[in-house]
């Protein structure tokens, strides 16, 4: 064996510099490629006068780190929050930035911070929302509901779920999502024949292929919509505020009800109990939308959003508190006949007599005066307010009764609904005139949706509260067509009031922008 050379100190300096630079770089730039992820894009929702609230996901525990500017050049950066996101909820965050200024412009910037690893930082991504308007400004936003029902999901070769792109050209300063965010009772299939002998090509992931039970199947299904390039785009620039309805937990639910229906049994819920679904669904949605927490009541959905001294928002929850879906019959008020309930009775009529706001917008997950049944195998019960008959006030109708009573009795000018669910859309005229129930003050109800799923024939209202159709566009009366996206009539509504007169106008549009109706309101002194 040849003896080894001698090794000098300037050998020795280079080998174990070079070494040292291999067992750094190394890791380095393993570290590197693996760096927290933001996986679903960033959304903004709950924006206020002075706050909005941010979201973000990530694949890790992290630290979801937020930079704030009032210019995309982030030179002028405010603040910077933090929140970590962990396995409890699903690796989701958001925060509540405070002390904005109004009427501005708000940039962020999300980053995740790697809690193994607190030295690596993912990659940024930026959104954009503008607070609420302290002074009279023109005003504008949009509103719709059902988003990946009745089979019909994300198709790559049309486009994915246009309405949303095409919401996001009409530049809205909110977005008003009217329920049923996710159909988390609707499996996809890979396929579906259109009635043209084309074909509908879905997305399928594992999220979708059975209704879901488990907390993280909930959560899967907020995920999969996540994943559409035109529903992150539109998250990017435009602020939510979202509320829910049934899909979320399962069609058609009460509280309390138990999972016996056909339907159920068709859908192979292995839960007997729907608490516990509602649970695990109202758990996902808060993970899952960028709306603010209530410590009085974690899982709240119905909020107030002021939007400045032309608009208050009034976000309602018909879901979580109502009685049986049963006969809706009742001619005294009590549980069996909640729909709202009392506590959200009071909490409505508070916010409606204190607003100084000249127009009150009330979003409601589910229109006024259509009747739904509950049980579609029996034909049984009704899941909706009214019961269709046509008569005095009875069951759920007395809440409605004693709210409209209220709004005249207190002098409550300029109070306009706006909601989805029936998957078409119209423009409902409620005149006491026209009513059986007449001690009230006129008002308007607008109805737009589906976003992206099955539309469905028009429904003749009831005239208890005087509804009269104005406008209606939707399915053929009668058809068996399961009517998607590609037949064209998806539809939202848009809502626009201007800073020097405030007049209201509405439109309803499809989801190639075409107006399909238009009103405008004077406000009322």
């Amino acid at each position: 064996m040849r003896p080894l050379p001698p090794v000098t100190r300037r050998k020795f300096l280079a080998v174990s510099t070079s070494a040292a630079a291999l067992s750094v770089a190394r890791p380095y730039i393993s570290r590197a490629n693996d760096r927290p992820l933001i996986t679903h894009g960033v959304q903004s929702g709950d924006v206020g006068v002075d706050s909005g609230v941010v979201w973000a996901r990530t694949d890790r525990p992290a630290r979801m780190q937020i930079e704030i500017a009032t210019t995309d050049s982030f030179r002028d950066v405010r603040q910077g929050v933090f929140v970590d996101a962990l396995p409890q909820s699903d690796f989701t965050a958001k925060a509540l930035l405070e002390d904005l200024p109004p009427g501005q412009d708000i940039f962020y910037r999300i980053r995740f911070q790697d809690h193994s690893s607190p030295t690596i930082l993912g990659e940024p991504a930026v959104g954009r929302f503008r607070t609420a308007p302290a002074t009279r400004r023109n005003v504008s936003f949009v509103w719709g509901g059902d988003v990946c029902g009745q089979g019909w999901g994300i198709n790559l070769e049309r486009g994915g779920m246009r309405t949303f792109s095409t919401i996001l050209r009409n530049h809205p300063d909110f977005f008003i999502h009217s329920g049923d965010t996710i159909y988390s009772d609707g499996p996809l299939r890979a396929e579906v024949k259109l009635a043209d002998d084309t074909i509908w090509k879905n997305v399928v992931t594992e999220a979708k292929a059975k209704a879901a039970e488990t907390l993280d199947e909930y959560r899967d299904n907020y995920k999969y919509n996540l994943t559409d390039k035109n529903i992150l785009a539109m998250n990017a620039e435009v602020p939510m505020f979202a509320q829910w309805d049934d899909h979320e937990v399962t069609n058609n639910w009460w509280p309390e009800e138990p999972l016996t229906r056909e339907e159920h049994k068709r859908r192979k819920y292995t839960e007997k109990n729907m608490l516990v679904l509602a649970a695990r669904g109202a758990k996902a949605f808060h993970e899952y939308m960028p709306i603010r927490a209530t410590l009085a009541e974690v899982n709240r959905v119905y909020r107030h959003l002021p939007y400045g001294p032309l608009l208050d928002v009034i976000m309602l929850d018909t879901r979580s508190y109502r009685g049986p879906n049963a006969e809706n019959q009742e001619e005294t008020y009590g549980p069996s006949a909640y729909f709202f309930a009392p506590a959200q009775v009071a909490w409505l009529k508070q916010q409606l007599k204190a607003s100084r706001a000249q127009w009150k917008v009330i979003a409601c997950d589910m229109p006024l005066a259509l009747r739904r049944i509950h049980d579609g195998d029996r034909r049984w019960g009704h899941e909706g307010l009214s019961q269709g008959d046509n008569g005095p006030p009875r069951g759920r109708e007395l809440e409605l009764a004693d709210i409209l009573s209220f709004i005249r009795r207190e002098n409550i000018r300029n109070t306009v609904w706006v909601t989805a669910d029936v998957h078409y859309t119209a423009a409902h005229y409620f005149d006491p005139n026209q009513a059986v129930f007449q001690d009230f003050d006129p008002f308007w109800e607008f109805v737009a949706g589906p976003l992206n799923a099955g539309t469905a024939p028009p429904i003749q209202p009831d005239t208890t509260f005087g509804c009269r159709v104005e406008f209606t566009k939707g399915s053929p009366v009668g058809t068996k067509i399961n009517h998607g996206p590609s037949y064209g009539m998806q539809f939202f509504g848009h809502i626009a009031i201007d800073g020097t007169t405030g007049e209201l106008s509405v439109s309803l549009k499809d989801q190639d922008d075409t107006v399909l109706w238009s009103r405008k309101l004077e406000p009322r002194a």
